[in-house]
């Protein structure tokens, strides 16, 4: 007799469901720690407080998968406006699963379940970004009909930049 692996539960995170805030918490510091999340860890108030502060923004939710009841998986997101359209859309700002989780479709489904939210929510798109060494990122964001955002092709693709507001220590 073969064992199955144990199911892949995607929920909406609930921020003041200690559960999910803590699952939250736990799978933003590992994607963190990774490199492609800058690899160093959160510091203790962001992982005490990032649940009560994106329930604070009613534009925020969060996307949570457990396997076996074990935080998998995250995708945090927030709904912003697209001018030229007048309509909402969807930014993908966070998108992790934890290393002995990956292979399994999780954030695939995690994605999917971030685009019916944004159906109904009347959006016109969803937009995220993504380094450019996450190869198997761009490979999955691809495969479900992501790509370069260009207006006319003569300018090329859009250009992501950040201006930290952080005070930085010399």
């Amino acid at each position: 007799m073969t064992m199955q692996p144990p199911a892949v539960q995607i929920c909406r995170a609930d921020y003041a469901n200690p559960v999910h805030a803590s699952a939250l918490a736990q799978l933003l510091d590992g994607y963190a720690r990774d490199v492609m999340g800058g690899g160093a860890a959160l510091p203790p108030q962001v992982l005490a407080t990032v649940a009560s502060e994106l329930a604070k923004r009613p534009h925020a939710f969060s996307i949570l998968a457990f396997v076996g009841g074990v935080p998998a998986g995250l995708v945090n997101c927030f709904e912003g406006f697209s001018t030229f359209a007048c309509k909402p859309l969807v930014n993908v700002h966070d998108v992790s699963v934890q290393p002995e989780f990956r292979g399994r479709g999780i954030a695939q489904a995690m994605l999917r379940e971030v685009e019916l939210i944004a159906r109904e929510r009347g959006c016109c798109k969803l937009t995220l970004e993504v380094l450019q060494g996450n190869t198997h990122a761009i490979q999955l964001y691809e495969k479900i009909g992501f790509g370069g955002y260009k207006l006319v092709e003569s300018m090329g693709h859009a250009v992501f930049f950040q201006k930290s507001l952080e005070r930085v220590s010399a």
